[in-house]
């Protein structure tokens, strides 16, 4: 007898399996930072690159290298300095000689060819390095010269950022921002956990974790969120929430036409989707809800939208001003059908 061919629910409920046993081995290493760990997968399973920001000393670049351990792909970190030039993440061309005397150019190939690239302190190089990864985040390819390489999937860009410390920095642009689909905000643990934190970091063992997504495994798990449905009623939400940041929207509240000095542009409702599409899956569930939209809003907007001078003065950040928009946005009315 054959046996039954997979639903859609069957992969998903072995693909939300697999993601509490990712979970279980990072913690082994993070204590806390749920919500972090759930945007950094969530991006993960939708080909989206994270911008982690956090004062020094909250394991962000560790919890990027053990979510590298954990998956069956290859890692890449770069420590960016202000001397950092654009070839040495992209890779060079050098000029080879074989035993007949014959020269050519070979290209040597950069730390941006990898699945997991861990871009540390991203705001310490000038602009002509940042700018170097904005291809390889959105086309997954390189130009080098005048040759394009492709970048194997899958890939993502993880850069982390110091907030506090600003001097000889230099800010990532308004575009190279967008990129991210992901601002995630580290924060410091809780009492409990920085507790559990000390004993496990002060004794002399090192805890080991096992491999759980190979990068085939990732690719197909990419094409399963995919598939997970989004409602008219879910749109219709995600697109009046993304106008309502927009203070030359006609559909904006007072206060933010008041407050914000430019919203989000399309990129930031396809992001929300496809991250409530993730969360969805996550869960084991066919379809995106209202509350998955919600979740993931504040990591998706806040670096989407600029708030001026007046928002300052009233003591209100990004944050605030998105937290009330979703509390004042009301949800799409559901037609009605007459018999």
């Amino acid at each position: 007898m054959s046996s039954k061919p997979k639903s859609l629910g069957d992969f998903l409920q072995e693909f939300a399996q697999h993601r509490h046993v990712m979970q279980q081995e990072l913690q082994k290493v993070i204590i806390g930072q749920d919500a972090v760990i759930e945007q950094l997968f969530a991006a993960i399973f939708t080909r989206g690159h994270c911008l982690l920001e956090g004062v020094p000393g909250l394991a962000k670049t560790l919890m990027v290298s053990t979510l590298a351990r954990i998956m069956d792909v290859s890692f890449k970190r770069i420590q960016f300095t202000p001397d950092l030039m654009p070839s040495d993440i992209t890779g060079t061309n050098v000029l080879d000689e074989d035993e007949h005397g014959r020269r050519d150019f070979r290209f040597v190939e950069g730390p941006i060819f990898t699945n997991i690239l861990l871009a540390d302190e991203i705001n310490r190089t000038p602009p002509k390095t940042q700018a170097a990864l904005l291809q390889a985040m959105q086309e997954r390819e390189v130009t080098v010269g005048t040759t394009t390489y492709d970048i194997a999937e899958p890939f993502f860009t993880i850069a982390t950022q110091n907030p506090i410390e600003q001097e000889g920095t230099y800010p990532l642009p308004e575009a190279q921002l967008d990129r991210f689909m992901f601002n995630i905000k580290v924060d410091y643990p809780s009492a409990d956990e920085e507790e559990r934190i000390l004993t496990l970091t002060t004794r002399n063992e090192k805890s080991e974790v096992r491999k759980v997504l190979s990068a085939k495994a990732i690719v197909n798990v990419q094409r399963l969120v995919q598939s997970v449905a989004v409602s008219e009623f879910v749109v219709k939400y995600v697109a009046k929430l993304v106008r309502s940041t927009r203070p030359a929207d006609e559909s904006a509240p007072e206060y933010v036409q008041e407050m914000v000095d430019w919203g989000a542009g399309p990129r930031a409702g396809q992001f929300l989707i496809q991250g409530g599409k993730a969360l969805a899956a996550m869960d084991g569930r066919f379809s995106v809800a209202i509350d998955d939209v919600r979740r993931i809003a504040i990591p998706v907007l806040r670096h989407r939208i600029s708030t001026n001078f007046q928002a300052q003065a009233e003591g209100l950040s990004n944050e605030d001003v998105i937290t009330r928009l979703l509390d004042d946005l009301p949800e799409p009315e559901v037609a009605k059908y007459e018999k």
